[in-house]
């Protein structure tokens, strides 16, 4: 049994003790002693002096331990320890802890990657992100600014007055997006379940019942590729808003953008894949129609849209229908240029079976995705809100799934019957959290700000 001791109260963050040391000046030590712990990561120095450096979470302070005031100093790099100790600055400057008491919490039995250089095999930093964490900073500051972006978003929705719920991850039936889902199945009732590829068809149903504002974060699982921005396990942002259009979500997502950006970075400009990009509203707004024309890919015919992709050397065989012609060349042509915050609005009906056709023409629907740094963060609706139109939608959808198209959306009767009795007009909305993340912390690979990312298995 370890004769370690399991708790060590009364202990205040490193970056809070090293605020109060560097007040002080050279040579002197605070009047109050304080409780500190973590990790060893550096040493310096023998004999009657030592220099270790802790680390916690909050950041990393220098120890002085003098062998007269603590006795011997037998740690390796990597144990964790507690210490009691007066907050001093050395000569030199350098905020520290003079140790009165040393205490070791657990010791390690595995010898630590290089901490000068930290880790930096791509591999073994996703494999075994607790390393990561352990000893590259930067990785620790990236996933901390992860979690109080999340936070801000959280605030700031919930100061404008949504509710935060929870709705369901193993669905009977998966809606709400284009894309082919993880099967499983329930033994004691004897159905198939899927993991959820959308939250929203649930969402809106809470539209219906009188909550008017409505928000989730969770996870979303898709069943598709994995690239640089895609993984089948990722986190997502919805909200519903009753009573609102797209050009009043487009106004909300600049706003909580900026937000967010402020609370995190302390300002709306980043550095992202090569850019400098600023995140502060008003973003461009350009219709799809436009922005395609612009590349020579707007055709309403099948043929010729395939036909003028096929010239630029675009492999085409995987598009089965029109609509993934369409999706194909926003994504390999418009998207990559689309460098500061951008709002491409106005789809085809085609690529929107649950968004409102605009009044102007009802072959296209009031949608928009924005993109920043050449890379979509998200997705936009009003919402189509009509019973009967959303039922014919489906059947459609149906449709194309009977001529191969594995994405196309199943159909959901319960949900058609749920807007039958009423669904206000309402805005919605889909946010990538895992892509906000790699923006403000300037990560080039979703793997990077995902702390446990799916990964091949590793040949035996």
């Amino acid at each position: 049994m370890s004769s370690l001791p399991k708790r060590f109260p009364g202990r205040v963050d490193a970056a809070a003790v090293w605020a109060e040391a560097e007040t002080l000046e050279a040579g002197r030590e605070g009047p109050e002693p304080r409780r500190l712990a973590g990790r060893v990561l550096g040493r310096r120095g023998h004999g009657k002096l030592v220099f270790l450096d802790l680390v916690d979470r909050s950041g990393q302070i220098q120890l002085l331990l003098s062998v007269e005031r603590v006795g011997p100093v037998d740690l390796d790099l990597g144990d964790i320890v507690g210490v009691e100790g007066r907050p001093t600055k050395t000569k030199r400057g350098e905020p520290s802890v003079a140790v009165d008491e040393l205490i070791l919490l657990a010791k390690t039995a595995r010898p630590l990657p290089d901490t000068f250089h930290g880790l930096v095999d791509a591999e073994t930093r996703y494999r075994k992100r607790y390393l990561d964490l352990l000893v590259n900073q930067e990785t620790r500051r990236d996933f901390l600014r992860r979690t109080q972006m999340v936070s801000s978003i959280r605030s700031g929705l919930d100061e404008d007055g949504f509710v935060e719920v929870e709705t369901p991850i193993l669905q009977p039936r998966y809606g709400g997006a284009f894309a082919e889902p993880f099967v499983t199945h329930h033994n004691e009732l004897d159905v198939d379940l899927y993991l959820r590829i959308a939250s929203e068809l649930y969402l809106k149903r809470l539209i219906v019942g009188g909550l008017e504002r409505v928000y989730e974060i969770g996870k979303d699982f898709r069943n598709e590729g994995i690239s640089y921005k895609h993984q089948p396990e990722f986190t997502m942002l919805e909200w519903y808003e009753a009573y609102a259009d797209y050009r009043d979500t487009m106004e909300r997502i600049e706003r909580l953008v900026e937000r967010v950006a402020r609370e995190t970075t302390g300002g709306t400009k980043v550095s992202f894949r090569g850019h400098e990009i600023d995140l502060a509203p008003p973003w461009q707004r350009v219709k799809l129609v436009d922005a395609l024309e612009e590349h020579g890919l707007w055709a309403r015919e099948e043929g010729e849209l395939r036909r003028r992709l096929e010239e630029r050397g675009t492999e085409t065989g995987a598009d089965r229908t029109w609509a993934q012609l369409v999706d194909h060349a926003l994504s390999a042509y418009v998207e990559p240029a689309l460098v500061q915050p951008t709002i491409l609005h106005d789809y085809p009906i085609e690529l929107s079976p649950f968004a409102r056709a605009t009044d102007e023409d009802p072959t296209f629907v009031e949608r928009f995705e924005y993109f920043v740094g050449g890379m979509e963060l998200g997705n936009a609706f009003t919402e189509l809100n009509d019973a009967a139109e959303q039922e014919q939608r489906f059947r459609d959808q149906e449709a194309a799934s009977r001529t191969g198209d594995a994405t196309a959306e199943p159909g959901d009767p319960d949900y058609v019957e749920a807007l039958a009795y009423g669904m206000p007009p309402t805005g919605g909305l889909g946010l990538g959290i895992d892509r906000l993340a790699m923006v403000l912390t300037g990560r080039d690979t979703i793997r990077d700000v995902i702390l446990f990312p799916t990964l091949r298995e590793r040949p035996r």
